[in-house]
C-alpha cells in the first residue's frame, strides 16, 4: 500500500508542476492578466474542474515555484547541526543559496528567472497572492523556532512568532535588493560579494536582537 501511496503522490506533484509550468510559460508570453484559466487547462490538456482541484486560484499557477520554500525555513531550523543555533543554521544556509545563485535569494542572473520575477513583481494580483505565502512560511518558523526554545525551556511563542516575521523579512528584503541589481543590469558575480556582506550584516542585526535564538 505505501508503494501505491507513493506512486500516487508522485503523480500528483508531476501534475502541479506541468500545470504551473504551463502557465507560467503562458504568462510570460502573453502577460498575467491577457491569459485566462480556460487557457491554461487546455494549454495543460486539463479541464477547469481538475485545474480547480491541484489551484484555488490563478495567482497559484504561478506561485507553485514557491511551494517547495514555504517551510524551507523552518526546515532549516529543524535540520540544523548538534550545537548549531537556529539563527546560525539560517545564516549559513542563505549565505549557501548565495553561493549557488539560488533564485530564491535573487542572485540569479538568468533570463528565465529575470522573466519569471519581473512577471512576479510586476503583477499586483501575484504581489499579494504572495503575502499569504510569506505568511505561511513565518507560521511555520515560528513553529520552529518555538520548538527549539522549549528544548532549552523557554518556551515562548509571541518571542517565537515575532523572530519568525523578522527573519523572513530580512530574507525578503536581501532578496529583492539582489533581484533589484540584476534586474538593473549587473550580473550575479558581480553583485555576489556585496550581497555577501550584506547578508552578514543582516544576521549581525538579528543576532542582536535575538538573543534566545542566537
Amino acid at each position: 500500500m505505501s508503494g501505491e501511496t507513493g506512486l500516487r503522490e508522485r503523480k500528483k506533484q508531476r501534475m502541479y508542476r506541468t500545470i504551473s509550468e504551463t502557465a507560467i510559460s503562458l504568462f510570460l508570453q502573453r502577460g498575467f492578466d491577457e491569459v485566462s484559466v480556460a487557457d491554461v487547462a487546455a494549454a495543460a490538456e486539463v479541464s477547469k474542474p481538475t485545474l480547480f482541484r491541484y489551484f484555488a486560484a490563478k495567482e497559484d499557477l504561478a506561485l507553485h515555484r514557491f511551494a517547495d520554500h514555504e517551510d524551507e525555513a523552518a526546515r532549516v531550523v529543524r535540520g540544523r547541526t548538534t550545537g548549531e543555533t537556529p539563527l546560525e543554521a539560517l545564516r549559513r544556509h542563505f549565505l549557501d543559496g548565495l553561493d549557488r545563485h539560488d533564485p530564491v535569494t535573487g542572485l540569479n542572473d538568468d533570463a528565465e528567472v529575470l522573466a519569471f520575477h519581473r512577471l512576479l513583481y510586476g503583477t499586483p494580483s501575484l504581489v499579494a497572492r504572495l503575502f499569504a505565502y510569506t505568511g505561511r512560511s513565518e507560521d511555520a518558523l515560528a513553529a520552529a523556532l518555538a520548538e527549539a526554545a522549549e528544548e532549552k525551556e523557554e518556551p515562548d511563542d509571541i518571542t517565537a512568532r515575532i523572530a519568525a516575521g523578522q527573519v523572513i523579512a530580512v530574507q525578503r528584503i536581501l532578496a529583492q535588493e539582489n533581484w533589484r541589481r540584476v534586474e538593473a543590469g549587473a550580473t550575479a558575480w558581480g553583485v555576489h560579494p556585496d550581497a555577501v556582506t550584506a547578508a552578514e550584516r543582516a544576521f549581525t542585526m538579528l543576532r542582536s536582537g535575538l538573543a534566545p535564538y542566537a
